[in-house]
């Protein structure tokens, strides 16, 4: 049997799915997992259809290997242990940061297509090189393997024009300086969901989904197709993160520079590492931790990031001209209780009610809105793996 590798690498992880083919509508991974510590101490997990761990090791490099050397490794070592499982590969998808904006949609990587997503590294530095790195691997491993491109921006590219634009001077925008948005394999996926949950007539209406993980963002849905999102020309700009500032005076990056002597590596620590969750409790990026937690600082940082979640929804609600349903997906939005109940309790004004005992279901598409909220909220578990999937299977006809 032929199957489908799918790789979502970043600078320290790498993570995996393998799906059977034909692939079937939501059908689990045959296996999946990540690599974890690159860089550092790196340890490789891989797990079966149902959950079982089949490998929990550590790969070792000798010390002073530079980090794309241990990237590498790493990606031929999934490899090899893909090898190992008797897995025939007929194709690979790839979750790619950046699709500039030249594609606004999946796209088959050849050697013209790989150099043209190499010039898009300025616009993500911090992942683009780190998602193109194991598409290089693969095609100099095995040549005639396919691999497919899947854009974190590409949902997005549909935004009006006002709604791409930053209000700096012409020449600085015409090098690509737009809001681009991302996390657009989840809301690809999402969307998609949409009839089957809320109802064929509110998933055409205006619906904003929050996908909120470490990584969190927003996007404003119009008849399906995204005309706003909170994410801008990184995966900084719009809501509080795990470690993410989200939106940020400027002139607090000056101050930083100016007062503490900030150069570009501490701005950047600053605004994707010491930050969000964690930098406002001091205590842990990971909700649960901050939910199970009686210090003070926990609970200001989780009342920030639903304040600052609630505040985004009301600029996306401009933005869609109104709103028919609310939509939470990722790790916090999928699992969080308080997260939800506290962001729907910002929306009173509006008439959105939830009704307690369908909040506390997690693990399945659900709605979760009261018998008399005016406001249709739904939990929907994101999937972007299997999005990815699917768009390499449709472009390739497998």
């Amino acid at each position: 049997m032929k199957s489908l590798l799918i790789i979502n690498a970043g600078s320290s992880s790498l993570k995996f799915a393998v799906f059977n083919l034909p692939l079937v509508k939501d059908a689990p991974s045959v296996f999946r997992g990540q690599i974890d510590g690159i860089g550092a101490n790196t340890q490789f997990v891989a797990k079966d259809i149902d959950g079982k761990t089949l490998l929990d090791t550590i790969i070792k490099s000798p010390e002073g290997t530079p980090l794309e050397a241990q990237q590498e490794l790493a990606l031929t070592t999934l490899l090899d242990w893909i090898e190992a499982q008797k897995v025939e590969l007929a194709a690979v998808g790839h979750r790619v940061l950046h699709g500039g904006e030249q594609y606004s949609a999946p796209v088959v990587v050849t050697p013209e297509v790989f150099k043209v997503l190499e010039t898009f590294i300025p616009l993500g530095p911090l992942h683009q090189p780190h998602n193109l790195r194991p598409i290089r691997v693969l095609a100099a491993k095995y040549p005639s393997l396919p691999q497919v491109a899947c854009f974190d921006t590409a949902f997005h590219r549909t935004q009006p024009l006002e709604a791409q634009t930053y209000a700096i001077p012409r020449k600085i925008t015409a090098e690509g300086v737009k809001r681009y948005g991302f996390h657009g394999s989840s809301y690809d996926y999402i969307a998609r969901q949409l009839p089957e949950v809320i109802g064929a007539e509110k998933a055409k209406g205006a619906v904003i989904i929050a996908h909120m993980g470490n990584g969190a963002s927003m996007a404003a849905l119009r008849d399906g197709k995204c005309v706003a999102t909170s994410m801008g020309f990184t995966a900084i700009e719009g809501l509080m993160m795990g470690t993410r500032t989200g939106s940020i005076d400027p002139g607090v990056l000056l101050y930083m520079m100016e007062t503490h002597g900030y150069g570009p590596k501490e701005i950047s620590n600053f605004l994707y590492k010491e930050s969000g969750l964690l930098g406002v409790s001091g205590i842990s990026q990971d909700m649960r931790t901050l939910e199970a937690s009686d210090a003070p600082e926990a609970k200001e940082a989780l009342e920030l990031f639903c304040y600052r979640a609630a505040r985004e929804i009301g600029s996306l609600m401009m933005a869609a001209g109104g709103l028919d349903a609310l939509v939470f997906t990722g790790g916090i939005g999928e699992n969080s209780q308080f997260v939800r109940n506290k962001v729907i309790g910002y929306l009173e004004w509006f008439g959105a009610k939830i009704d307690p005992e369908l909040n506390k279901v997690c693990g399945k598409a659900h709605t979760i809105h009261s018998a008399d909220s005016k406001l249709a909220v739904a939990v929907i578990p994101t999937n972007e793996e299997w999005m990815i999937a699917h768009h390499a299977v449709t472009l390739l006809g497998l």
